[in-house]
């Protein structure tokens, strides 16, 4: 639950108050498509999060979802710390570092919150 209201909140804040904030983490490459990127992104946690909040029966598949996308959005974190982008307060190279170590635990708590661990253990 508390991973599901997080993940809203992360979205709405990528469609409203820190969308240019998202904006510098999303990767070179994807530059030119960075408020798409951003909006679309935004779209998927809030889905995300209130799937995980309102479809608890489907967590074990919606926490696998969830730990692919947070996979998936790695790399804008790795595009920050490798072009040194200041965002949301990361403004050096050792913070933008020390956030990279997060990413894990964020894929873990998707997988361990949601019983999808313990799921792919019996596969």
């Amino acid at each position: 639950m508390v991973l599901g209201a997080a993940l809203a909140y992360a979205g709405i804040g990528h469609l409203t108050t820190n969308r240019s904030e998202f904006q510098a983490q999303v990767p070179m490459l994807l530059k030119d498509y960075a408020d798409f990127v951003v909006l679309a992104s935004g779209v998927v946690e809030i889905a995300l999060g209130i799937s995980l909040i309102a479809l608890w029966k489907y967590r074990v598949q919606i926490g696998s979802l969830t730990a692919l996308f947070f996979i998936a959005i790695f790399w804008g974190n790795i595009s920050q710390y490798i072009n040194k982008v200041d965002a949301f307060g990361l403004n050096s190279d050792q913070a933008r570092l020390i956030r990279l170590f997060f990413q894990p635990l964020l894929v873990a708590w998707a997988l361990v919150s949601t019983g999808a661990w313990r799921a792919l253990k019996r596969k």
